[in-house]
């Protein structure tokens, strides 16, 4: 009898607890039916509306910066530097002196060709004097003249000679570094420095062949120099008639005024050709977009429904809100955002943030406490 009370007493124990134990399962597996009905948690995004925006049609190209006048400055006749006239980066006027030749032997030499001169003058003089009264031959005064032309010839080779010594700006510019010293000799052609006039820069630059009807001359242009912020206007001065044949390019040139020197020959830039149509389209912020070797696609943020169309209320009473990946083509990007030209229409609702971690269907929980303010015309702060 006690044996049977202690089995009894046993198998009610492992009834109580297997009856424990199915419950808590049975709770386990309504929790986990709950949990897959609602779905995943949502995830915290930023988002942005897609806007409409008119925006000034340009082309895109880099350059280079080109001086409207630049030359090598060299001596003409060799010579020793007798003078320097010049500094290092000095800006010169047309005409002025620069560096001045040892000019010794000519002036001597020109000193005697004056008195040589001097003595033809007062020599034909004389000879048409006594020619009016037949003291001498015409042969004699034809011989006195012909000396007298060729002094005169004598003292302007000379003069001719001893300017040739001295080297002049032939334009008005900066001048380079300086490549010469004082008493060294100059072999005619030695570079003495280099000048530039800046004042009015070229902008060379190259666009697809397609484009060769957009660009007439006087066309407006915009340069911007890259971390420096600067933009300076400019037209298109010039256009070859001549396309490339390996590129299938154009080659332009576009003059832009430079009056505080910002600009330099040698320097990149990033040339905007301005198109006079005007172009509506809707953009969204760079952030937006996912990029991915399949295409480009952003998520719009919309409410969930159901079969039958009707929004499905959360736990809050509020409409679920989820993300659907779109697939997009991108236009132009200017500043922090970006033109779409397909796939998404102005006023939609995109996310702007946390993207990354969004897949088809996710639900997701707009949080835009805390948010970047896109710019056409960023300036962000140099840490």
């Amino acid at each position: 009898m006690r044996y049977v009370l202690a089995a009894l007493g046993l198998v009610l124990l492992v009834g109580v607890l297997a009856g424990v134990k199915a419950k808590q399962i049975g709770s386990l597996v309504a929790m986990g039916k709950e949990m897959q009905k609602a779905g995943p948690p949502p995830e915290a995004v930023n988002t942005s509306i897609a806007q409409s925006q008119t925006w000034e049609g340009t082309l895109s190209a880099v350059g280079s910066i080109a001086a409207a006048k630049g030359v090598d400055i060299g001596n003409d006749a060799p010579g020793v530097v007798a003078r320097i006239d010049f500094e290092s980066g000095a800006f010169v006027r047309q005409g002025q002196p620069l560096v001045e030749l040892d000019a010794r032997v000519e002036r001597a030499q020109l000193a005697s060709s004056r008195a040589r001169r001097e003595l033809a003058e007062l020599s034909v003089k004389r000879s048409r004097a006594l020619a009016q009264t037949g003291a001498i031959s015409s042969a004699q005064l034809d011989a006195d003249e012909s000396a007298l032309k060729t002094a005169a010839a004598d003292v302007g080779g000379l003069e001719a000679q001893i300017d040739r010594k001295v080297v002049r700006a032939p334009f008005s510019g900066r001048l380079g570094i300086r490549a010469v010293n004082l008493g060294q000799y100059l072999n005619s052609g030695t570079m003495i420095t280099v000048l530039e006039a800046i004042d009015l820069v070229y902008v060379d630059f190259t666009l697809p062949q397609q484009q060769l009807a957009s660009v007439p001359v006087g066309t407006p242009v915009r340069v911007t120099v890259e971390g420096t912020g600067g933009t300076y206007d400019g037209t298109v001065a010039a256009v070859d008639p001549a396309i490339d044949a390996t590129t299938r390019a154009i080659q332009v040139r576009a003059a832009v005024p430079n009056k505080a020197e910002k600009l330099h020959p040698g320097m990149f830039v990033n040339v905007a050709v301005i198109l006079p149509k005007m172009a509506p389209l809707v953009t969204i912020p760079a952030t937006a977009i996912v990029h991915a070797s399949y295409g480009d696609s952003v998520f719009v943020v919309e409410d969930k429904k159901d079969e039958a169309g009707q929004p499905v209320p959360g736990g809050d009473g509020k409409p679920v809100r989820v993300a659907r990946q779109q697939f997009v083509r991108l236009g132009e990007a200017r500043g922090d955002f970006v033109g779409v030209s397909d796939g998404v229409a102005a006023a939609q609702e995109v996310v702007s943030a946390g993207a990354f971690k969004l897949r088809n269907g996710s639900p997701v929980a707009v949080k835009n406490d805390v948010r970047l303010d896109p710019q056409l015309a960023p300036h962000p702060e140099n840490r």
